[in-house]
């Protein structure tokens, strides 16, 4: 499965607006590179995020991208 680099930029109620597939890449070391370069020459943007997801095709990718997570739960020494 490759790895896709995604930028996702979202409106101004923090719902993603729109995903914009950068490129893909078979191999992690070489993903994680693209990406490591990639973010160093972007301009920081409270509004636009780059991520790296592992998927069989750009749709399950952006699925994936869409899907909202679960903020992990924080015990009470990490508090």
């Amino acid at each position: 499965m490759p790895y896709f680099i995604y930028k996702i930029t979202s409106g101004s109620s923090g719902a993603i607006k729109a995903l914009e597939c950068i490129d893909r890449y078979d191999g992690f070391k070489q993903a994680k590179k693209f990406i490591r370069e990639l973010r160093e020459q972007t301009v920081h943007d409270s509004r636009t995020v780059i991520k790296m997801i592992f998927a069989d095709d750009e749709l399950e990718a952006e699925q994936r991208l869409r899907e909202p997570r679960q903020a992990p739960i924080l015990r009470e020494w990490e508090k």
